[in-house]
């Protein structure tokens, strides 16, 4: 019996390591078998949440009952994940539930329009288009943020690649550029704005027919420079990219006599001064070249 007895304690223990072992590589141990993304949206229902991941990780079954343990079928956030090498069961599971997301890079470049800027958004965050629109075109949100219109507002943009959170919100996504755009305007470009004698709205329009006119960043202080003599002297800025941007064409590959009298507040060839708004969203260094801009007698040039 003594025999029997001391058999059976070692074998439960036996068992019990075993038991203690598995838990141990279940629960704790490395579970990921290929890294993965994983973009989990309004839509995404808990089978499909569940489909998307379990072929990139190991022990279903210690997920299973952690999962069901947290109550994440009817608990998990939205979002976007990545599930990285080294992370196990427990790490996974819970950061799903508590929407533990990795920020994901949103990039803006060679937009003209709202609807364009929408567009390329819509590709790179949770939100579609027709939601990104309504905000971009808001002209509440516009006049709360001190703009006269939606159109002025698009002035915030400044082409760059930041980080978001992929469930960002369209207003949230506006309001963190408005500060991205305070924080770029403050000391020494206010200063420099100060003396060209224009608000910010009127040089990022300049910017942005600056960077219409040349992507080449020595050429554009100089580009700037005439305008800004065209401005003084009281000339029609003449730009022919305010054409395109008036006609709403920004195909057209040459600028013909009869598209310089098309009417429109936009056309600097029967307008003097400025286009109301931006007529693209114009890189940092074209804003740069206008708040530098060449100073020099010229009021021409030309494309060789």
């Amino acid at each position: 019996m003594k025999k029997a007895l001391l058999w059976i304690f070692l074998a439960a223990i036996v068992v019990g390591a075993a038991v203690a072992t598995w838990g141990i590589i279940s629960f704790k141990g490395t579970a990921v078998k290929q890294e993965k993304e994983l973009f989990v949206s309004r839509h995404t229902d808990y089978a499909a949440l569940v489909d998307s991941l379990k072929p990139n990780i190991k022990h279903h079954f210690a997920f299973d009952l952690y999962a069901e343990r947290l109550n994440l079928e009817n608990s998990y956030k939205k979002g976007h994940y990545v599930v990285e090498d080294g992370m196990n069961v427990i790490e996974i599971v819970r950061m799903l539930k508590l929407g533990l997301q990795t920020p994901v890079n949103v990039t803006m470049n060679n937009v003209k329009i709202p609807a364009q800027l929408a567009g390329k958004l819509a590709t790179q965050i949770e939100a579609d288009s027709v939601e990104i629109v309504e905000v971009l075109t808001d002209k509440a949100l516009a006049k709360e943020l001190g703009f006269d219109s939606p159109l002025t507002m698009f002035s915030i943009f400044l082409p760059n690649t930041y980080e978001f959170y992929w469930t960002v919100k369209p207003r949230e996504f506006v309001e963190r550029m408005y500060n991205e755009y305070k924080r770029f305007w403050e000391g020494g470009r206010d200063e420099k704005r100060k003396r060209s004698g224009l608000d910010r709205v009127e040089v990022a329009t300049l910017a942005s027919i600056v960077y219409e006119e040349t992507r080449k960043v020595d050429e554009m202080p100089r580009v700037a420079g005439v305008y800004m003599n065209r401005l003084q002297t009281g000339m029609p800025l003449q730009a022919d990219p305010t054409i395109k941007y008036a006609m709403q064409d920004f195909g057209l590959r040459r600028i013909l006599h009869k598209h310089l009298k098309y009417p429109s507040p936009y056309n600097t060839y029967i307008n003097k001064g400025l286009p109301p708004t931006p007529i693209c969203m114009p890189g940092k260094n074209a804003i740069e070249a206008v708040l530098n801009y060449e100073k020099h007698n010229y009021l021409f040039f030309c494309a060789r």
